[in-house]
Formats: C-alpha cells, structure tokens, sequence
C-alpha cells in the first residue's frame, strides 16, 4: 500500500459515517459495513481525496473517473470531514487576486455571455427541473413559516412573504427580474391584484410563463420578456420591484451599475426586495477546496458570491437605502435537501427525461452534477460557509444631490408588523 493510500486509511477511520474505497488496483480499504462506496478508477481521483479537494473529486464523479454507492447525504457528511479546514478560509482572496478577479468579471458579465450562462442552467429541461421543483416550480429558498410545511407550502409562503414586504396593492405596477417559471410574478397578480411584468434570459422558462398567463387569462395585467434587465426602458418607473435569486448572476464589478439600474427602475417612494445567495465569508467570492470551480464549470458558469456587507454598500452607494434585512440562511439549508430528497427518489426518472435530450452519457453527467451540486449546497448552507439574505430597500422619495429628504416623514411604515401580522394578506 503506497503513502497516499495510507493516508487515506488512516483519514476513513476517522469519518462521521463508515466509508469504503475500491482502489484502482481493485483493493477495498475501509469499513466493512460501509454506508458509502467509493469506486476509484484512476491515482488522480485517489490523490484529490487524500488532499480534501472536495470539489475535484465532485468532477471525478461527474466525469466517471468515481463511482460512488449509498445515500448522498452520506456522502456529504464524509466530504466535510474530509476538508482539510473551512471552505470560508480557503477561498479567501489576496488584493492582488481581487483584482484580476475584478477585471475578469467585467469580461464576463456581457449580455452575450450572461445570456448564454442562464441558458446553460435552466435551460437544461422543464421535465428535469418539474421532478424535484414544487408544483410551482419556484426554484428559490422557501421560507418554512411553520415548522412542519411540506416543500410546496413553504414556497408559497415565501412568495406571499415577499409580497408583504413589498406592500403590493392592487393596480401597483410590478416588475420581477428573473422571473423564473413564474411563481411570483402569477402569486403577485392572482393574489395581490398588481399590473405585472417579468423578464428573463431563459427561452425554456419564457415559453413555460407565457402559457400560463394566457391558460389563466391573465394576459390583459401579466407580461413577460426576454429581455437583460440592461436593456429595459419602461414609459415609467415601476411601483414595486423583486430581484429573486438573480443578482449572484450580475458579478462584483457590475453591483453597483445592477443598483443604480434597479433605482431607476422603481419609482421615488417605492420598494425594492433583493432576494439572494450571500457570501459566508468577508473576502472570498466562491467556495475553497475546489468547491466553487465545481459550481462554475457544472452548475452556474459565471455566478459570483457577495458578503451581505458588501451587497449594502452597493445598495447604498446607487442610491438605495435599506429598509429590513432579513437572513434566511436556514430556510435554504432545508430547502435545498428537499429538493435534493426529491431528485435521489426519482433518479431513474431523471436519466431518462435527460437522455432525451442529450443520450446517455450526457445525461448521467448532468445527473451526478445536480446530485452533488443539490446536497453540497445543503451541507454549505447549513454549516454557515454560504448564506440567503432578503434586503428590502427604498428609493428616497426625496432629492440625494439637494438633500430634499423625507427622513421621518418617510412612507416606508415605521414597524414590521405588517408583515408578521396574523390573518389573510392583503389579496384581492
């Protein structure tokens, strides 16, 4: 047995779950009884284990260099045991690194690429994503308001969670940036009454809005485009404005352009809520131990991560002000494994709804993708390395540059009660 394979020995005994391995050789090492099986065909996936890189030997799976048997919730439980220290640390950038990290993002982040990007994500399958989505198909954190909510019901809550800090009214104009497959744009319009419109960079999920406005004869008060938020030029500025898991697509170069863009987009005296993934740490953009190179290349070409600290600044800096903030960061833990439970139940199911699309051995790849990618996030948003944050801002109803400010006198209510308060919203 070589150093490395020793090494590895030694490392399995001491895991929170019995773990096995197959060497390239064909030998077994490690528990008998194992709950996970790793099948290692090549050294190159035996010396990322040794090293803790979690995310490399994500790849290895994906790629078929690994086989793993058992349970993935198993899996991840041995993975964060193996890290060699926290994820947060590792991924840690120096001021150098920031700013080729910087100029790199204001490469990336063309409508062309950004685009494409989104496409490559969500554009995978409507039958895939339907399997393990709720029947909504709200691909965001629910919020679980009451302890035992099933999936679907913690997504409606969450819809009508952010609606009530929009304060939306009947006949206010609302606008929903990364519409997704519609379930707040239709939540806000069947249930609170607004005019709504909805842009989105995914040709799949426009064609999936579209029928359901015209199916629930909605299209007189609901639209939705295919349009970069870039490039939207309304006749006016909207009352209210949802941005719901969409702002990690815009890059840390292009913030505070993304919040001035908002601003101008929402009327003076009107709200915004900025729904979305938030770094754990105050210095990385992504996840150490080769985690975050495995979201790139697999899962979100392109995303970038912010610590809440700095989203506010930019928030601020374009002329926002920020009106709650509220971190869901549990709620997503939760979230993500019952959509990752969902996916494990229905796996034969899945690689037969993409193989029709892209045959076989495409489909197993994406598969072991979304598999890794649904349960690690779970793992990291549990254990703190990534986070959620709703941050519900206003735009000063007076004037910045001559300090013709409201202040107190501000229409945003002073409490928030109204949106815990008990009893039916304020749905029409």
């Amino acid at each position: 047995m070589s150093i490395v394979q020793e090494r590895i020995a030694q490392r399995l005994q001491t895991l929170p779950v019995p773990v096995t391995l197959q060497l390239p050789s064909g030998e077994r090492v490690g528990a008998a009884d194992a709950a996970v099986a790793l099948i290692i065909r090549d050294a190159k996936a035996l010396a990322e284990l040794a090293a803790g890189q979690i995310g490399a030997l994500g790849e290895s799976i994906v790629e078929g260099r690994v086989r793993f048997e058992g349970a993935v919730r198993d899996l991840m439980a041995a993975a964060a045991a193996l890290l060699p220290g926290s994820p947060i640390q590792q991924g840690e950038l120096g001021w150098w690194t920031r700013t080729l990290r910087r100029a790199k993002s204001l490469a990336a982040h063309t409508r062309e690429r950004d685009a494409r990007q989104i496409q490559f994500h969500y554009d995978v399958s409507d039958a895939f994503y339907a399997l393990w989505l709720d029947p909504r198909r709200v691909y965001s954190c629910a919020y679980y308001r009451e302890s035992d909510f099933t999936l679907a019901q913690a997504q409606e809550a969450k819809l009508d969670h952010i609606c009530r800090k929009l304060r939306l009214q009947p006949g206010e104009r609302f606008l929903d940036i990364g519409s997704g497959w519609g379930g707040l744009l239709l939540w806000a319009a069947e249930h609170y009454g607004v005019d709504a419109t909805g842009i989105t960079l995914s040709k799949n999920q426009h064609a999936h809005v579209q029928r359901l406005i015209e199916e629930k004869g909605l299209a007189g008060r609901v639209r939705v485009d295919l349009r970069d938020y870039r490039d939207l030029q309304p006749a006016e500025p909207f009352d209210k404005v949802a941005s719901v898991g969409m702002f990690e697509h815009v890059g840390r170069a292009h913030m505070v352009d993304y919040f001035s863009i908002v601003r101008r987009l929402v009327r003076p005296g009107g709200l915004v809520m900025n729904h979305g993934i938030t770094s754990g740490g105050l210095a990385n953009s992504q996840l150490g131990a080769g985690m975050g190179d495995f979201i790139e290349k697999y899962i979100f070409p392109g995303g970038e991560l912010l610590h809440v600290s700095t989203v506010l600044h930019d928030l601020s800096q374009a002329g926002l002000e920020l009106a709650d903030a509220e971190n869901l960061r549990p709620h997503y833990a939760r979230t993500l494994w019952a959509w990752s439970d969902a996916l494990e139940s229905q796996l034969d199911a899945a690689r037969e709804i993409l193989a029709r699309d892209g045959g076989p051995d495409r489909a197993e790849r994406v598969l072991q993708a979304y598999r890794l990618y649904l349960a690690g996030c779970a793992m990291s948003f549990e254990r703190g390395w990534i986070s959620l944050h709703q941050l519900l801002a206003t735009r000063p109803d007076g004037d910045l540059e001559t300090g013709e400010i409201r202040g107190a006198q501000s229409v945003y209510p002073f409490n928030r009660e109204y949106i815990y308060a008990p009893g039916p919203s304020t749905a029409q």
